[in-house]
Protein backbone atom coordinates (compact mmCIF):
# COMPACT_ATOMS: atom_id res chain seq x y z
CA UNK A 1 0.00 0.00 0.00
CA UNK A 2 1.35 3.41 -0.95
CA UNK A 3 1.96 5.69 2.05
CA UNK A 4 1.04 9.32 1.44
CA UNK A 5 3.34 12.05 2.68
CA UNK A 6 1.91 13.59 5.84
CA UNK A 7 1.56 17.31 5.30
CA UNK A 8 -1.20 18.54 7.61
CA UNK A 9 -1.64 18.84 11.36
CA UNK A 10 -5.03 18.82 13.06
CA UNK A 11 -6.25 19.39 16.60
CA UNK A 12 -9.30 17.41 17.69
CA UNK A 13 -10.61 18.21 21.15
CA UNK A 14 -12.28 15.29 22.86
CA UNK A 15 -10.56 13.15 20.25
CA UNK A 16 -10.22 10.04 22.41
CA UNK A 17 -13.87 9.00 22.58
CA UNK A 18 -17.20 8.98 20.75
CA UNK A 19 -17.50 11.33 17.79
CA UNK A 20 -14.03 12.71 18.47
CA UNK A 21 -12.52 9.23 18.20
CA UNK A 22 -14.25 8.73 14.86
CA UNK A 23 -12.97 12.07 13.55
CA UNK A 24 -9.46 11.20 14.70
CA UNK A 25 -9.70 7.84 12.95
CA UNK A 26 -10.77 9.47 9.66
CA UNK A 27 -8.04 12.10 9.84
CA UNK A 28 -5.31 9.59 10.55
CA UNK A 29 -6.63 7.42 7.75
CA UNK A 30 -6.05 10.44 5.49
CA UNK A 31 -2.48 10.76 6.82
CA UNK A 32 -3.18 13.87 8.88
CA UNK A 33 -1.07 14.25 12.01
CA UNK A 34 -3.71 14.62 14.72
CA UNK A 35 -3.26 16.11 18.17
CA UNK A 36 -6.04 14.88 20.44
CA UNK A 37 -6.81 16.85 23.57
CA UNK A 38 -8.71 15.43 26.52
CA UNK A 39 -8.79 15.08 30.29
CA UNK A 40 -8.79 11.28 30.62
CA UNK A 41 -5.25 9.91 30.44
CA UNK A 42 -6.42 6.33 29.97
CA UNK A 43 -8.61 7.23 27.00
CA UNK A 44 -5.79 9.24 25.46
CA UNK A 45 -3.40 6.31 25.82
CA UNK A 46 -5.95 3.93 24.29
CA UNK A 47 -6.29 6.21 21.28
CA UNK A 48 -2.53 6.50 20.90
CA UNK A 49 -2.13 2.72 21.06
CA UNK A 50 -4.83 2.32 18.42
CA UNK A 51 -3.81 5.02 15.95
CA UNK A 52 -0.02 5.02 16.22
CA UNK A 53 2.58 7.66 15.48
CA UNK A 54 0.31 10.16 13.73
CA UNK A 55 -1.81 10.41 16.89
CA UNK A 56 -0.43 12.81 19.48
CA UNK A 57 -2.28 12.80 22.83
CA UNK A 58 -2.17 15.87 25.05
CA UNK A 59 -3.87 16.03 28.43
CA UNK A 60 -5.54 19.33 29.22
CA UNK A 61 -8.75 20.53 30.85
CA UNK A 62 -9.86 23.10 28.29
CA UNK A 63 -12.37 24.60 30.71
CA UNK A 64 -9.28 26.15 32.33
CA UNK A 65 -9.09 28.66 29.49
CA UNK A 66 -6.02 30.40 30.89
CA UNK A 67 -3.96 27.34 29.92
CA UNK A 68 -4.99 27.41 26.26
CA UNK A 69 -2.55 30.00 24.83
CA UNK A 70 0.46 28.09 26.17
CA UNK A 71 -1.04 24.82 24.92
CA UNK A 72 -1.36 26.18 21.38
CA UNK A 73 2.20 27.52 21.49
CA UNK A 74 3.44 24.09 22.57
CA UNK A 75 1.57 22.30 19.80
CA UNK A 76 2.90 24.65 17.13
CA UNK A 77 6.49 24.52 18.38
CA UNK A 78 6.57 20.74 18.67
CA UNK A 79 4.44 19.59 15.76
CA UNK A 80 4.41 22.38 13.18
CA UNK A 81 1.71 24.61 11.78
CA UNK A 82 -1.90 23.92 12.73
CA UNK A 83 -4.02 23.41 9.60
CA UNK A 84 -7.24 22.06 11.08
CA UNK A 85 -9.07 22.58 14.36
CA UNK A 86 -12.08 20.51 15.38
CA UNK A 87 -13.88 21.85 18.44
CA UNK A 88 -15.57 18.64 19.49
CA UNK A 89 -15.12 18.39 23.26
CA UNK A 90 -18.28 19.00 25.25
CA UNK A 91 -20.19 17.97 28.33
CA UNK A 92 -23.90 17.50 28.97
CA UNK A 93 -26.24 17.57 31.92
CA UNK A 94 -29.66 15.90 31.87
CA UNK A 95 -31.69 17.59 34.57
CA UNK A 96 -35.02 19.35 35.00
CA UNK A 97 -34.79 23.05 34.18
CA UNK A 98 -36.03 24.15 37.60
CA UNK A 99 -33.35 22.17 39.41
CA UNK A 100 -30.30 23.29 37.38
CA UNK A 101 -28.05 25.44 39.55
CA UNK A 102 -26.22 28.55 38.39
CA UNK A 103 -22.95 26.70 38.89
CA UNK A 104 -24.05 23.75 36.74
CA UNK A 105 -25.24 26.05 33.98
CA UNK A 106 -21.97 27.99 33.99
CA UNK A 107 -19.90 24.81 34.00
CA UNK A 108 -21.52 23.64 30.75
CA UNK A 109 -21.03 27.04 29.11
CA UNK A 110 -17.41 27.21 30.28
CA UNK A 111 -16.51 23.91 28.63
CA UNK A 112 -18.80 24.02 25.59
CA UNK A 113 -18.57 27.71 24.67
CA UNK A 114 -15.79 29.63 26.44
CA UNK A 115 -13.16 26.98 25.73
CA UNK A 116 -14.19 26.85 22.06
CA UNK A 117 -13.89 30.63 21.81
CA UNK A 118 -10.45 30.78 23.43
CA UNK A 119 -8.99 27.84 21.54
CA UNK A 120 -10.36 29.10 18.21
CA UNK A 121 -8.97 32.59 18.85
CA UNK A 122 -5.50 31.31 19.66
CA UNK A 123 -5.38 28.81 16.77
CA UNK A 124 -6.72 31.43 14.35
CA UNK A 125 -3.76 33.67 15.12
CA UNK A 126 -1.45 30.85 14.02
CA UNK A 127 -3.53 30.02 10.94
CA UNK A 128 -3.54 33.64 9.76
CA UNK A 129 0.23 33.79 10.10
CA UNK A 130 0.67 30.64 8.01
CA UNK A 131 -1.89 31.66 5.35
CA UNK A 132 -5.11 29.88 6.31
CA UNK A 133 -6.77 26.82 7.74
CA UNK A 134 -10.06 25.14 8.55
CA UNK A 135 -12.03 25.27 11.79
CA UNK A 136 -14.90 22.85 12.39
CA UNK A 137 -17.24 23.27 15.33
CA UNK A 138 -19.53 20.50 16.54
CA UNK A 139 -23.07 21.53 17.38
CA UNK A 140 -26.19 19.42 17.99
CA UNK A 141 -29.83 19.13 17.06
CA UNK A 142 -30.37 20.60 20.52
CA UNK A 143 -29.53 23.97 18.98
CA UNK A 144 -32.65 23.67 16.82
CA UNK A 145 -35.14 21.77 18.96
CA UNK A 146 -36.61 22.55 22.34
CA UNK A 147 -35.34 19.39 24.02
CA UNK A 148 -36.40 18.89 27.64
CA UNK A 149 -33.93 18.49 30.49
CA UNK A 150 -30.87 19.82 28.64
CA UNK A 151 -31.22 23.59 29.04
CA UNK A 152 -27.51 24.34 29.49
CA UNK A 153 -26.39 22.03 26.68
CA UNK A 154 -29.03 23.54 24.38
CA UNK A 155 -27.86 27.07 25.18
CA UNK A 156 -24.24 26.10 24.56
CA UNK A 157 -24.89 24.54 21.16
CA UNK A 158 -27.06 27.44 20.00
CA UNK A 159 -24.10 29.66 20.91
CA UNK A 160 -21.74 27.47 18.88
CA UNK A 161 -23.85 27.86 15.75
CA UNK A 162 -23.98 31.63 16.15
CA UNK A 163 -20.24 31.76 16.78
CA UNK A 164 -19.63 29.68 13.65
CA UNK A 165 -21.33 32.26 11.45
CA UNK A 166 -19.65 35.21 13.16
CA UNK A 167 -16.23 33.56 12.98
CA UNK A 168 -16.71 32.68 9.31
CA UNK A 169 -17.51 36.28 8.38
CA UNK A 170 -14.41 37.61 10.14
CA UNK A 171 -11.95 34.84 9.39
CA UNK A 172 -12.80 33.70 5.85
CA UNK A 173 -11.26 36.84 4.26
CA UNK A 174 -8.08 35.85 6.10
CA UNK A 175 -8.06 32.37 4.57
CA UNK A 176 -9.70 30.47 7.43
CA UNK A 177 -12.86 28.56 6.63
CA UNK A 178 -15.19 28.02 9.59
CA UNK A 179 -17.98 25.47 9.45
CA UNK A 180 -20.12 23.49 11.86
CA UNK A 181 -21.47 19.95 11.94
CA UNK A 182 -24.77 19.41 13.72
CA UNK A 183 -25.01 15.70 14.51
CA UNK A 184 -28.43 14.25 15.03
CA UNK A 185 -28.84 11.29 17.33
CA UNK A 186 -25.57 9.39 17.07
CA UNK A 187 -24.85 6.13 18.86
CA UNK A 188 -22.29 7.19 21.50
CA UNK A 189 -21.84 6.85 25.24
CA UNK A 190 -23.26 10.36 25.70
CA UNK A 191 -26.41 9.60 23.72
CA UNK A 192 -26.78 6.28 25.53
CA UNK A 193 -27.01 8.14 28.84
CA UNK A 194 -29.80 10.29 27.42
CA UNK A 195 -31.74 7.51 25.68
CA UNK A 196 -31.13 4.26 27.56
CA UNK A 197 -33.90 3.62 30.03
CA UNK A 198 -36.10 6.21 28.31
CA UNK A 199 -37.93 4.14 25.69
CA UNK A 200 -40.42 6.90 24.97
CA UNK A 201 -37.65 9.36 24.15
CA UNK A 202 -35.82 6.81 21.98
CA UNK A 203 -38.99 5.96 20.07
CA UNK A 204 -39.68 9.63 19.47
CA UNK A 205 -36.17 10.07 18.09
CA UNK A 206 -36.47 7.13 15.71
CA UNK A 207 -40.02 7.91 14.60
CA UNK A 208 -39.09 11.34 13.32
CA UNK A 209 -35.82 10.23 11.69
CA UNK A 210 -36.61 9.33 8.06
CA UNK A 211 -33.69 6.90 7.88
CA UNK A 212 -35.12 5.12 10.94
CA UNK A 213 -31.93 4.54 12.91
CA UNK A 214 -29.30 6.26 15.01
CA UNK A 215 -26.24 7.51 13.19
CA UNK A 216 -22.73 6.21 13.71
CA UNK A 217 -19.78 8.32 14.87
CA UNK A 218 -18.04 7.60 11.58
CA UNK A 219 -20.81 9.43 9.73
CA UNK A 220 -19.74 12.61 11.50
CA UNK A 221 -16.08 11.73 10.95
CA UNK A 222 -16.62 11.55 7.19
CA UNK A 223 -18.29 14.98 7.21
CA UNK A 224 -15.46 16.47 9.25
CA UNK A 225 -12.82 15.11 6.88
CA UNK A 226 -14.68 16.59 3.91
CA UNK A 227 -14.97 20.03 5.52
CA UNK A 228 -11.34 19.97 6.65
CA UNK A 229 -9.79 19.48 3.23
CA UNK A 230 -9.58 21.24 -0.12
CA UNK A 231 -12.65 19.36 -1.35
CA UNK A 232 -14.62 21.96 0.64
CA UNK A 233 -12.46 24.95 -0.30
CA UNK A 234 -15.46 27.14 -1.22
CA UNK A 235 -17.59 26.22 1.78
CA UNK A 236 -17.65 28.39 4.88
CA UNK A 237 -20.17 29.42 7.50
CA UNK A 238 -22.44 26.41 7.02
CA UNK A 239 -24.22 24.34 9.65
CA UNK A 240 -24.23 20.81 8.21
CA UNK A 241 -26.77 18.42 9.74
CA UNK A 242 -25.61 14.80 9.90
CA UNK A 243 -28.83 13.41 11.24
CA UNK A 244 -30.50 10.91 8.93
CA UNK A 245 -33.08 13.58 8.10
CA UNK A 246 -34.15 14.09 11.71
CA UNK A 247 -34.17 17.87 11.40
CA UNK A 248 -36.70 17.71 8.55
CA UNK A 249 -38.67 14.71 9.88
CA UNK A 250 -42.27 14.92 11.02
Amino acid sequence: MKILKQNKTAIVTGGASGIGWAITEKFIGANIQTVIIGRDQQKLKKAKDKFGKLCIPMACDLSETGRIPDLVEEIESKYGGINILVNNAGINLKKDFLTVSDEEFQQILQTNVAAVFTLSREVSKKMIHQGGGSIINISSMAAVYGLPKVIAYTASKAAIEGMTRAMAVELSPKGIRVNCIAPGFISTDMSAKALNGDKERLQKVLSRTPMGELGKPGDVGDAALFLALESAKYITGVILPVDGGNSIGF
